[in-house]
């Protein structure tokens, strides 16, 4: 990836993406700021396989997931399966934007595999490229990692 694409524009592709389409499609706004968990944590995890070959990882507490969920089914009352759906589903349409972004940069058609969602956080075989630090409007921390490519 890093060939293909600075490290610092890929920073500033994913983080721009990252916010606009959080705040669009889940309603949270999120704000560069750093903090550190105090719960349990889940993750959403997805791999590009086509074009571009690296993993992003959003690692949170379960409350922001459930709020993003809330704000999509536009209801008050979810489930655990819930939340996993449309997290996953959220993740989806992030890196969708971000598969549009890199083509748009590069002309390489990027794919990415099922994302996976989970609790704890994601592990990669491969090192870290950066982590974006966020916020929400009611003090939760997300991180957005980005990992090296996969060894081909």
């Amino acid at each position: 990836m890093s060939t293909v694409m600075s490290q610092e524009t890929l920073r500033q592709l994913v983080d721009k993406v990252a916010r606009e389409v959080t705040e669009r499609v889940a309603g949270v706004r999120l704000a560069k700021e750093e903090g550190s968990f105090t719960g349990e944590r889940y993750t959403v995890h997805i791999t590009f396989t086509k074009g571009v070959h690296y993993g992003l990882a959003l690692c949170a507490e379960l409350p922001i997931y459930t709020r993003m969920t809330q704000y999509m089914m536009q209801e008050t009352e979810v489930t655990s399966q819930d939340i996993e759906d449309f997290s996953k589903e959220y993740f989806n349409v992030v890196c969708g934007h971000i598969a549009a972004e890199i083509y748009k940069n590069t002309k390489l058609a990027a794919r990415f595999g099922v994302p996976e969602f989970f609790q704890g956080e994601y592990v990669s075989e491969t090192p870290e490229l950066f982590t974006l630090q966020y916020s929400g409007e009611r003090g939760e921390c997300v991180w957005l990692t980005c990992y090296a490519p996969a060894k081909e």
